[in-house]
């Protein structure tokens, strides 16, 4: 039985390659202008074909090109405006560059003029409080002097009297007041010097 069936199978394998051999040769089924189908739909192949030429060449295609068109227009007015509002901000970037230098010129200015007048007002101050430092200082050297005078004055009359006391004590005379006087003078004196 297997070997009916192989050769029955064999054989049907046969037959089927036969047949797509004899199929191979005829072609494609879709182009064989030998049957009338296949005419009638290549004509209304190319009745459509040129209906949709027709249609894209005369309505479509001058609608695109004119939406092409005026984007393009848009886009080299829209370039055009920029460049524009490019060269108007460029502008104001200089004219703030140039106030913003002027602004700090005139704001040294001030500085510096605040600062001189700063510098005048301590030198008259600084005048004013010299003068009353030189008053206070000569009247502090008048006292100065007058108390040294005075101190001088005092410690002469101490000495002079001292000088008598002693003497008259240590020799039992009673000295001569002149005398005392000149000589704890010329002690003074030298001790000054």
């Amino acid at each position: 039985m297997r070997g009916i069936s192989s050769l029955a199978s064999t054989g049907l394998l046969l037959m089927t390659s036969s047949a797509f051999a004899e199929e191979a040769q005829k072609g494609m089924p879709q182009l064989d202008f030998a049957n009338p189908l296949t005419i009638s739909q290549v004509v209304w192949l190319a009745v459509i074909f040129f209906a949709l030429y027709l249609l894209l060449s005369r309505w479509a295609l001058p609608q695109v090109a004119s939406v092409l068109e005026d984007r393009a227009k848009k886009i080299s007015a829209d370039l055009e405006a920029a460049g524009i509002a490019k060269a108007q901000s460029e502008a104001a970037l200089v004219e703030m560059k140039i106030t913003t230098a002027k602004a700090q010129a005139e704001a040294m200015a001030q500085v510096n003029a605040a600062v001189d007048a700063a510098k005048a007002e301590a030198a008259v101050h600084a005048v004013a409080s010299n003068a009353k430092l030189e008053a206070q200082l000569a009247a502090a050297e008048t006292r100065i002097a007058a108390a040294r005078a005075a101190a001088v004055g005092a410690l002469h009359e101490v000495a002079t009297t001292t000088t008598g006391d002693l003497f008259s004590r240590l020799s039992g005379f009673s000295p001569d007041p002149a005398a005392i006087d000149s000589a704890v003078g010329r002690a003074l004196a030298a001790r000054a010097a």
